[in-house]
C-alpha cells in the first residue's frame, strides 16, 4: 500500500484520471473532501480528488485545532448533533487518529459563587462522553478545583476574586492540516488519485473540466458521481446558499499569557453560551480565539481585522494578571465557516451538515465542522447510490509515519519534517511546507527565518 504523495505521483495520477472513468470525483482537498475520498476508496470505489491549491489550503487549516465533544450544541438543545460530535471525537481519539490527537485539560475560572450552570453543562458533556464509549482514561470527567490548583494549572490567571475553577477535558489535534494530509495519504494508499493544483472550471453530474495550475493545461475527468466538497466556496460550482462566518485566532507566546499545558476558557461579556479560549500548543505558542462574525466576501486567504484583534485581546485580558497587548501578538489567522443559510446570527446557526443534489446531478456536502468530517463523508458517499458496501472508516487507522527529528529549523520543526513533506506528503513548494505541512508560517518572523533553508531542502529533495 503506497501512501506517499509527491510530484511524480501527482503527474501519474493526473494522466490516469484523464484516461479512466472514475466512480467518484471529489472536488475539494479540505478535511471533508479528503474524508470523502477515503470513504469512497475504502468501499472499493475508483476515486479521484481534485484540489485547486493544496491539501488543507482553505478552512481546514484555520480551525482551533480542537476535537470538540459537542458541549456547545448540547447547551442549545441540539442533542443529536452533540451526540454525533461526541461519538466522532471518540473515534478520532481512540481508533482512527490517536497519534494525531491528545487530551487537553481546560480550565474555566470561577469568581464568587458562579459556576453551577457551567458545571451542569460539563456533567452533561461527560454523560455524552460515556454514551459515546470514550474511556475516562482518554477524557477524564470534570471536577471543581480550589484556587491554588487553578493558579497552578494556569499561572497567568488573575488571582483577584478568584475562588477556584472548573476543570474539564476535550480533544486537541496535533495539527488540523496534518489530519487532512493523513486522510488524503490513507485514501491514496487505497487507490484514490489525489491531484492538487487542479482548478475545476465547470462541474456536471458526470465529470468536470479543470486546469492544471502548474502548466495551464486544461483537462477533463469523467465520473459516475460527482461530489462538491469545497466548503465555503461550494456556491461557486453549484447553486448553494451559505452564510459564511469568520473565526479569527491570534498567535501568542504561551509564556507571555502565563499558560502551561492547560487551556483557559472564559465567557464573552454580554453573551450567553459564547466563550473565548487560550489554547496552548506543544511548540510553546498558544492560540487565542474565537470570533464569529458574518462575512460577505470569500477570499482564498481571509485576514484578521483589527476589530477581531481588539475583541480577543480585551476578552482574554479580563481574566489574566497582565493585559495582553498588540506586542504579544506574533501571528494571526482566520477561517470561514460554511454555515447553511438560515435566519438569525451566524453565532447561533446550526453546525449540522447537509447533502444536496443539484438538478445537474452534482452532490454537494456543506455545513458541519471538522470533528464530524467522517460522518459528513459517509453521508455524501451514500448519496451517490453506487455501492451497498457499508462505511468502513471508523476502523481505518490513518497513516502514521512521522520522521525522527533532525536539525531544528523552527519551533517544533526539523529538517526531516521538511524532507518528509516533500517526498511523502505532497508538498510541491515552500508555501506548502511553511503553511500546511508545518505551521511555521503562522508566525511571520519564523517564516522569514526558515524560508531560505526550506528552499535549499526543496532543491535537494
Amino acid at each position: 500500500m503506497n501512501t506517499s504523495l509527491n510530484a511524480d505521483r501527482r503527474l501519474q495520477d493526473l494522466e490516469a484520471a484523464q484516461r479512466e472513468v472514475a466512480d467518484v470525483l471529489v472536488v475539494g482537498g479540505g478535511v471533508t473532501g479528503a474524508g470523502v475520498a477515503l470513504d469512497a476508496a475504502s468501499r472499493g470505489l475508483k476515486t479521484v480528488l481534485l484540489e485547486a491549491h493544496d491539501l488543507a489550503f482553505g478552512t481546514s487549516r484555520w480551525s482551533s485545532k480542537l476535537v470538540h465533544g459537542g458541549l456547545r450544541y448540547l447547551a442549545k438543545g441540539d442533542v443529536r448533533l452533540a451526540h454525533e460530535s461526541a461519538v466522532e471525537r471518540g473515534i478520532l481519539m481512540t481508533r482512527t487518529a490517536p497519534h494525531l490527537t491528545r487530551t487537553l485539560p481546560m480550565l474555566f475560572p470561577l469568581h464568587g459563587t458562579a459556576g453551577n450552570f457551567v458545571m451542569s453543562g460539563f456533567r452533561a458533556g461527560n454523560a455524552l462522553r460515556i454514551a459515546a464509549r470514550t474511556p475516562s482514561s482518554v477524557l477524564p470527567g470534570p471536577r471543581r478545583v480550589p484556587k491554588h490548583e487553578a493558579l497552578a494549572l494556569v499561572p497567568g490567571l488573575d488571582p483577584a476574586n478568584l475562588t477556584g475553577g472548573l476543570l474539564s477535558y476535550d480533544g486537541q489535534l496535533a495539527d488540523d492540516a496534518q489530519l487532512v494530509v493523513a486522510l488524503a495519504r490513507t485514501a491514496a494508499g487505497l487507490g484514490a488519485r489525489i491531484i492538487t493544483r487542479a482548478k475545476v472550471l465547470t462541474l456536471q453530474g458526470d465529470g468536470a473540466e479543470a486546469e492544471d495550475v502548474l502548466t495551464g493545461t486544461r483537462f477533463g475527468v469523467r465520473a459516475r458521481a460527482v461530489i462538491n466538497a469545497t466548503g465555503v466556496w461550494a456556491g461557486t460550482l453549484t447553486p448553494v446558499r451559505l452564510r459564511p462566518s469568520r473565526g479569527s485566532h491570534l498567535v501568542i507566546d504561551a509564556g507571555s499569557a502565563g499558560l502551561t499545558g492547560t487551556a483557559l476558557t472564559v465567557p464573552v461579556p454580554g453573551e450567553r453560551n459564547r466563550y473565548a479560549m487560550l489554547l496552548p500548543q506543544p511548540n510553546g505558542r498558544a492560540y487565542l480565539g474565537l470570533t464569529d462574525e458574518p462575512v460577505d466576501d470569500i477570499p482564498d486567504v481571509p485576514e484578521v481585522p483589527q476589530s477581531d484583534v481588539d475583541f480577543l485581546l480585551a476578552t482574554a485580558s479580563r481574566f489574566l494578571q497582565r493585559d495582553l497587548t498588540y506586542d504579544d501578538v506574533i501571528g494571526s489567522y482566520a477561517g470561514l465557516r460554511p454555515l447553511i443559510e438560515a435566519e438569525g446570527r451566524t453565532a447561533d446557526l446550526s453546525r449540522n451538515h447537509a447533502v444536496l443534489t443539484a438538478p445537474n446531478g452534482v452532490i454537494t456536502i456543506v455545513g458541519g465542522k471538522l470533528t464530524t468530517y467522517r460522518r459528513m463523508a459517509a453521508d455524501a458517499v451514500e448519496a451517490t447510490n453506487l455501492t451497498q458496501v457499508p462505511c468502513r472508516t471508523k476502523d481505518i487507522r490513518l497513516v502514521d509515519d512521522r520522521p525522527a527529528p533532525t536539525t531544528p529549523i523552527a519551533p517544533g520543526v526539523t529538517e526531516a519534517d521538511v524532507v518528509h513533506a516533500i517526498r511523502h506528503e505532497g508538498a510541491l513548494d515552500a508555501d506548502d511546507v511553511l503553511d500546511r505541512r508545518t505551521r511555521i508560517g503562522l508566525v511571520p518572523a519564523d517564516r522569514a527565518k526558515a524560508a531560505p533553508e526550506i528552499a535549499k531542502l526543496l532543491a535537494h529533495a
